[in-house]
């Protein structure tokens, strides 16, 4: 290979523009990040060395150093791990997955100044190097190869990077920061110290600096030939609780999750037993750009004995639960562990079923805490992570029972925050069912027909508004004993709420009614199976009602917008007798249009679409124009 000059990947260099004028607060975040990738270089040479024993080659000891040069104005991070290739280093530093660029654009662009917190967050942690510099050269050799296969990388920032081949005798990387005018506070030892300390402190490598000392004659700090560990070199996880703080519990949230904000709880515990291992877990306030993507890898990442395995160990949770981050140290795994073995281990198995209850006991302490603002703070997450969390009702079932107390839902007597267990304490009397309807909104929901007698008689009724609702309740069937009913599926019947001489006027109007319903029945007979009195109506003329068993309009629109076919079924039109709409319907010469007209409100009211909308407006048209 000869000197090369490349140019960025598009995405990069709109990236690397922000980065360099628009990210001015918390600009020491860049450091956190390039000690963090040379942390990840060390892991990964850990790992791959299990197979391959000579990547060590003479350096068996892992670190990190950090040093200055006040001189030339650059600052270092040093690791010792796996080292890149001429092709790696083009390809990782070149360009970047695409899956968050788009994000962490649109998250800065329009502002000038930004956190520079985001960065962590969308995998472009090495371009933070350029908000204090304006030039990164970076020297490497990767493991195993021979030092004439060593690479050497640099870049202004604009739009293009060189490279070329250089002889290095150690393996690993050098980033190399040329700081920009203004930057000379990073070239201080107490500085980068501090830094240190404050987001680095837990990593279990050593992070060396040299040593500092106050020269008498020159009147100044200088440097010694000597190196220190900054940081307490072990991993966070492995200290006992009682000797570890909130804040620093806090601080390594937010190194392996690229969250500036502060999790919304943890738990830190040592499981002893026939699987012995610990687990770090933490819930985060926010949820993530991609939370709804499935196939994304969950956010615990894996040790063994200490030895960091793999990031996202899907194995280790639930897909539900894969807003989760963390840490899980196995001290029963083998080192060589894939993620094929991953997934029919044993020991994973009680592994992933123990995190799973932790989880969710740290949800059932803060949704049925006696804290107002511990429960506030369940507020906040069901808001970010409950319709990711009703996934775990079809598919684990053997905590269907302590999912189904954390859902909430909004309801006719509340907006959001009703629990099963607050709508049982809430039944009227005599009430067995638990009543919902589902809705693509919640104004849909709303403004139903079909809970209109509902709401005359007080009852409550849950709006289910959420995508996974309709899925999530052909798997859950009853709460504690009382029975889920869609208020829109089925023939109406109040049970014990509906007195007898309701019963007996709805049987009366529906004998007298006979006539109009069969004439009724033939105008729709293409779109409903059948026509029938109701009683649930107050208001409203008729409503659109589907039998018990068949998929509700809902779930089939749904089914539609993703591309797939909805089984064929017609719903049923109930009419109220006592609108002044119905009764004109026998002497209206207007019939079929009327009867037309009734079913096409009915399936707007429930938020369907009309297969023929120009038909419609001419009917209405007609009508208004008589």
């Amino acid at each position: 290979m000869t000197r090369q000059t490349l140019s960025f990947q598009a995405e990069v260099q709109q990236i690397l523009h922000l980065v360099t004028h628009s990210l001015y607060s918390n600009k020491e975040i860049f450091l956190r990040e390039l000690v963090s990738n040379a942390s990840d270089a060390c892991d990964k040479l850990r790992f791959e060395a299990l197979d391959h024993g000579a990547l060590w080659e003479d350096a068996p000891n892992l670190e990190i150093r950090v040093f200055f040069d006040k001189d030339a104005k650059t600052l270092t991070i040093r690791d010792n791990g796996i080292g890149m290739s001429a092709e790696e280093a083009v390809a990782h530093l070149g360009t970047i997955a695409k899956s968050g660029t788009k994000e962490f654009l649109s998250k800065l662009e329009g502002d000038k100044k930004k956190d520079a917190n985001l960065i962590g967050q969308f995998g472009v942690g090495f371009y933070s190097g350029f908000i204090v510099a304006d030039r990164i050269t970076v020297l490497s050799r990767r493991a195993g190869a021979v030092p004439e296969e060593g690479v050497r990388w640099s870049s202004a920032g604009t739009g293009e990077f060189e490279v070329e081949p250089i002889t290095r005798a150690e393996r690993g990387t050098d980033v190399i920061l040329h700081l920009r005018e203004g930057e000379e506070d990073f070239l201080s030892t107490w500085r980068l110290k501090s830094i240190i300390a404050k987001y680095s402190d837990h990593i279990s490598l050593p992070i060396l600096m040299k040593k500092e000392e106050w020269d008498s004659e020159k009147k100044e700090q200088v440097l010694k030939d000597e190196w220190e560990t900054v940081n307490k070199a072990a991993a966070l996880w492995t200290r006992a609780k009682s000797d570890v703080t909130d804040a620093e519990y806090q601080e390594f949230y937010k190194q392996i999750s690229y969250d500036s904000a502060a999790p919304l709880a943890y738990t830190h515990n040592r499981v002893e037993g026939r699987t012995e291992y610990t687990q770090l877990l933490y819930i985060p306030g926010k949820a993530p750009f991609d939370l709804w993507n499935r196939d994304k890898r969950g956010g615990v990442k894996l040790y063994v004995k200490r030895v960091f395995i793999m990031d996202d160990a899907e194995a280790l949770m639930p897909v539900y639960l894969r807003f989760v981050k963390g840490v899980i140290d196995s001290a029963d795994l083998p080192l060589n562990v894939s993620r094929e073995l991953l997934q029919e281990s044993r020991d994973v198995k009680a592994i992933r079923e123990g995190s799973t209850k932790r989880v969710l006991g740290m949800l059932e302490s803060l949704a049925d805490s006696e804290d107002a603002a511990e429960r506030d703070k369940y507020a906040g997450f069901w808001k970010e992570f409950g319709a990711v969390l009703k996934e775990g009702i079809g598919e684990d079932h053997a905590n269907q029972e302590r999912l189904a107390k954390l859902l909430r839902f909004a309801s006719t007597q509340a907006d959001a925050g009703v629990s099963f267990a607050d709508y049982v304490k809430r039944m009227k009397e005599g009430q067995e069912a638990i009543y919902y309807i589902t809705a693509d909104n919640l104004a849909t929901a709303k403004s139903s027909p079909q809970l209109e007698v509902f709401r005359k008689k007080g009852i409550e009724v849950l709006l289910l508004v959420d995508r996974v609702d309709e899925w999530m309740l052909t798997h859950l069937y009853e709460f504690e004993g009382h029975a889920l009913q869609s208020v829109a599926k089925g023939a109406f019947d109040l049970g014990k709420l509906q007195d007898e001489e309701e019963k007996k006027k709805a049987e009366e109007a529906a004998e007298s009614f006979k006539p109009v319903l069969d004439r009724l029945k033939t105008a729709l007979k293409n779109r409903a199976k059948d026509v029938r009195v109701t009683t649930r109506l107050v208001e409203s003329p008729a409503c659109i009602v589907v039998d018990e068993g068949d998929m509700s309009g809902h779930l089939s629109r749904l089914l539609k917008q993703a591309g797939q076919d909805a089984p064929k079924s017609l719903p049923t039109l109930e009419v109220n007798a006592e609108h002044a709409l119905v009764k004109r319907l026998d002497s209206d010469e207007r019939f079929d249009d009327l009867a037309q007209i009734l079913f096409d409100q009915a399936l707007l009211a429930e938020g369907g679409q009309l297969e023929d909308p120009a038909a419609y407006v001419q009917r209405v048209n007609r009508l208004l124009a008589a």
